[in-house]
């Protein structure tokens, strides 16, 4: 059978480039994939468990009292995360939301909210109200914020955080941010996660520990909560809805506190018993069956993304031999222009509109201008492959998701192509 080269109208020099990252990076590949089979193993144990059928994908209408399906995912979410209870909701718009949620779980005026690992990213800058001049903010609640930035290795600074927390008697919440957001900051693996929540609750297991986990689920064989995280969010077009959920975001942790998120959602005696699912719940279910996959190609396109722009001599984050703990693969440019060109190459290899060049602007939640490329069949879905990041030193793109290795190894190719090769 003749075989015909997916590189064959690449220059000479990429094709060669492309052939021996391909080499380099074949055994972090076969470790993925292995992390892939294990957690696909424990979602398929968890649909025979609860014993998951067609009825469970109908969804429900009004009020959304007996929603057996609803029920149903919310038991496979906590048991998968090993917590005591789970809220899986499509009224929650975005992580965001859930975040904004979760912190309301526990907070009330005069209490303190406390990152461990520094200053948070952009959108919950604005939540907390530390950023923009918008309504609605824990700041205008009366509720305080603090943070103990990171040394410069991107480590936890443990000497001061524990200054903090031993001093500080109005903190009720500590808040771990396991992903980089818009830093360039490695991002965090279970095992540091695990190292900072035994830190707290040593010195005061009273307080509860609320992981940010976007972009975290299912890279590893373990999560943050398998070593006592009282509540963690992500969201459902991210890792946990594979590119099939249309949207919606969820929280797992301690049953109190899952109570209290939904009483805040909600209201105070409706809780979990109301929230209707109207037609998302088969693309819940299927998307959590098949996160584990799914993700695992996005990282597969992430390590071959920072192995290719490092033999062009781009400066990435991180290395494609670094431990992966989420999705999020950063280039450094140092010019505006050239992440805005990347970007724009990004978005000509994308499915849905590639004819479009993404134009430098001013979007709700951020303080900088942002590029973004994100050609998703799903509005915001960072599980597809998309780049985006503000238009500040060190002028770093941040690119993440891949619905499949394979859309992602043609699009970064062509877009090194377009960038580096043809201008």
């Amino acid at each position: 059978m003749q075989t015909i080269s997916w590189k064959q109208d690449l220059p000479q020099e990429l094709q060669v480039k492309v052939a021996e990252v391909e080499n380099q990076i074949a055994p972090r590949l076969e470790e993925m994939d292995q992390v892939a089979l294990y957690n696909q193993q424990r979602v398929l144990r968890l649909f025979r468990k609860h014993r998951v059928s067609e009825e469970d994908l109908v969804g429900s209408t009004g009020y959304g009292y007996d929603d057996i399906g609803r029920e149903k995912i919310e038991k496979i979410y906590a048991d998968y995360f090993k917590t005591e209870d789970a809220y899986v909701r499509p009224q929650m718009v975005s992580g965001t939301h859930a975040i904004h949620t979760a912190f309301y779980t526990t907070l009330r005026p005069g209490d303190t909210l406390y990152y461990l690992t520094g200053t948070p990213y952009d959108t919950i800058q604005e939540v907390i109200g530390i950023a923009g001049d918008n309504p609605g903010t824990m700041k205008e609640f009366g509720i305080n914020f603090k943070a103990t930035e990171l040394l410069d290795n991107g480590q936890v600074d443990y000497e001061n955080a524990r200054k903090v927390l031993e001093t500080d008697q109005s903190i009720k919440m500590v808040a771990i941010q396991r992903s980089r957001g818009y830093s360039t900051r490695d991002s965090f693996v279970v095992a540091e996660v695990a190292k900072m929540i035994k830190f707290v609750k040593e010195i005061n297991p009273n307080l509860v520990v609320f992981i940010d986990n976007c972009y975290g689920e299912f890279t590893e064989y373990e999560e943050p909560t398998f070593y006592g995280a009282d509540l963690m969010a992500g969201s459902l077009f991210k890792n946990a809805g594979a590119g099939i959920a249309k949207g919606g975001a969820f929280l797992v942790g301690r049953a109190d506190l899952i109570q209290a998120a939904a009483a805040r959602l909600v209201a105070p005696g409706v809780g979990k018993g109301e929230g209707p699912t109207w037609g998302y719940m088969r693309d819940i279910y299927q998307g959590f069956f098949m996160a584990p996959h799914t993700t695992v190609q996005a990282i597969k396109g992430s390590i071959y993304t920072a192995a290719l722009l490092e033999k062009v001599g781009m400066e990435v984050s991180p290395a494609w031999d670094a431990p992966r703990t989420d999705l999020v693969q950063t280039v450094i440019f140092h010019e505006r222009d050239a992440m805005i060109n990347f970007c724009a190459a990004i978005q000509h290899y994308s499915a849905m509109n590639s004819y479009v060049d993404p134009v430098p602007s001013f979007m709700e939640g951020y303080e900088d201008e942002i590029i973004m490329a994100s050609g998703s069949f799903i509005e915001g879905s960072t599980v597809e492959l998309s780049s985006d990041g503000p238009l500040r030193e060190p002028f770093a793109l941040y690119i993440q998701g891949g619905l499949s290795y394979e859309h992602v190894k043609l699009a970064i190719t062509n877009a090194v192509n377009e960038t580096f090769y043809t201008m």
